[in-house]
């Protein structure tokens, strides 16, 4: 096989269309498309809402450590 051929067939395995990859939405679970999709990581503007909501009601929270120098017990 010579190297024209070899880089021919580079070149028409880089050139195929894949299949998008999916993953789900963080919020409704439904299979969600990274590409093109302007409410990454959700799969819509409701679904993005609904999130921000939550947090804006304090509903998710972020875990605090104690602090183990603190002088205050409680």
């Amino acid at each position: 096989m010579s190297k024209a051929n070899i880089s021919a067939d580079t070149d028409e395995q880089s050139t195929t269309p894949q299949t998008p990859k999916t993953y789900p939405c963080p919020q409704c679970r439904k299979p969600t498309s990274w590409q093109n999709n302007p409410y990454k990581p959700f799969c819509s503007d409701r679904c993005k809402l609904i999130d921000l909501g939550a947090w804006a009601n304090e509903e998710y929270r972020v875990p605090a450590q104690d602090d183990p120098f603190s002088t205050d017990l409680h």
